[in-house]
């Protein structure tokens, strides 16, 4: 990463450039979103014509917000595992996506307890599969293991958010909007001396981290199987859990390339996020760029080298009909066009540019999504599927997002106070045991 001149910063100038609260109209309009998406997939479900229509909009868009909400976090956890000091300054800007997992939870329990029928095509035909398709698509222990899996990851992830937010209510009481001030108040509760919190929450999150990488990295296979790959039982391929969670992780990067321009604009904080800053996060969008067309890329080459039906029907569905502008278009969106567009540092830099190619990879991994999900589901058709049902509904899910984004990002500290501005934030450099402050020997 760049270099960055970290000297500490004045603790009162961080607390006032992050004390800044959004205007009210962004989660009035937010929320304005998600109960018009709301009430349209209400009213698409008791359709009985357009039922299957609604759950499919809904399953594309719960995988394409909580792959993002919950990669962002994941990456704020390798922060931890690294150590890094550059992101200081811009990664509670990504915290701020896990608000979303909570509502990413209910989403999921809607999905699986009464869209089944509707969202899995498999479901009431479950015996006409293979036996061991049978045993792991039946239905109990589908629904069990993928909301295990993602309670699993939710926990591990709000756990992580809880402690690293808590470092910065306990030095800056009043960061936050007023209504926040009781989840505040229990985070601040039993805070004690300030070098001695640093090191015990350093270690414990530390610990999280890893166990997280290994309950992300597990659980997000599982739900890309169970809520993507599984619509055509009879398709597999061992790169699909990776090739989907990894465009998350990529789009989460890209939205947060976005966001940290507007936050740097609004709190006035060119001091705290810098051009370093951009071209770090610029870097890291083309590296995954190049690594999403790698992995979807790799699982391509060996389906088609293979030649094996039980495989290759599931891409020649997509390179043919209706499907194949679809399929097209997001390669060429999340891919191709950012990653040679993303080769010179100037792209990086310049908002209009970042800004554009932001756009295709959000825009294309959510018609990546949909190809995942639509042809499954609707086979050889006349017309691909998209309408009113399909807007309607990603609306919904984007003003739940952004009510959620919102609403973290006004209820805590907008910067990470505490590792900006303690005397004692690079300690963390040499682990040091919590409890006696001396450092560690090297081989613990």
């Amino acid at each position: 990463m760049s270099g960055h001149q970290d000297h500490g910063y004045a603790r009162e100038r961080v607390v006032a450039a992050g004390s800044r609260q959004l205007p009210s109209w962004i989660r009035q309009a937010s929320l304005g979103l998600a109960v018009l998406g709301i009430a349209i997939f209400v009213f698409g479900v008791v359709a009985g014509t357009t039922k299957e229509r609604a759950w499919h909009a809904f399953q594309v868009n719960w995988l394409f917000f909580s792959t993002i909400s919950s990669a962002a976090v994941m990456f704020v956890a390798v922060q931890r595992i690294t150590t890094a000091r550059w992101s200081r300054g811009i990664v509670r800007i990504m915290e701020g996506f896990g608000a979303f997992l909570p509502v990413a939870f209910i989403g999921l329990l809607v999905l699986v307890l009464f869209g089944r029928e509707h969202a899995y095509p498999w479901w009431n035909e479950l015996a006409e599969l293979k036996h061991e398709k049978q045993l792991y698509l039946g239905h109990t222990f589908f629904a069990v293991r993928s909301v295990a899996a993602f309670t699993a990851i939710m926990v591990m992830q709000l756990w992580y958010l809880w402690t690293s937010v808590r470092l910065d209510v306990g030095v800056s009481p009043e960061g936050g909007a007023s209504w926040a001030a009781g989840i505040r108040a229990k985070m601040r509760a039993g805070f004690g001396e300030e070098r001695r919190e640093l090191h015990s929450t350093h270690s414990l999150q530390g610990k999280l981290a890893v166990i997280m990488a290994l309950v992300f990295g597990f659980g997000w296979c599982i739900l890309a199987w169970d809520q993507s790959m599984s619509l055509d039982p009879h398709f597999f391929s061992t790169m699909y859990g990776w090739q989907v969670f990894m465009g998350g992780w990529l789009v989460a990067l890209m939205v947060t390339s976005v966001l940290i321009r507007f936050w740097q604009d609004y709190l006035g904080a060119d001091d705290l996020i810098t051009d370093s800053h951009f071209h770090d996060i610029g870097k890291l969008c083309f590296a995954f760029t190049a690594f999403w067309g790698y992995l979807t890329f790799s699982q391509f080459l060996v389906i088609w080298y293979g030649n094996m039906f039980e495989e290759t029907h599931f891409f020649t569905l997509r390179l043919s009909g209706v499907w194949k502008n679809w399929t097209l278009a997001a390669a060429w969106l999340t891919f191709a066009l950012p990653f040679f567009g993303l080769l010179s540092v100037k792209a990086k830099m310049w908002r209009p540019t970042m800004f554009f190619f932001a756009a295709c990879s959000f825009v294309g991994l959510w018609v990546a999504r949909y190809v995942e999900v639509y042809p499954s589901s609707y086979g050889v058709a006349s017309n691909a599927p998209f309408s009113f049902w399909e807007v309607g509904i990603f609306l919904g899910f984007l003003g739940c997002w952004g009510f959620c984004y919102s609403s973290f990002m006004d209820a805590f500290p907008k910067f990470r106070v505490f590792l900006l501005t303690s005397q004692y934030r690079d300690e963390v450099q040499i682990p040091v045991d919590p409890h006696t402050m001396e450092p560690l020997p090297a081989h613990e």
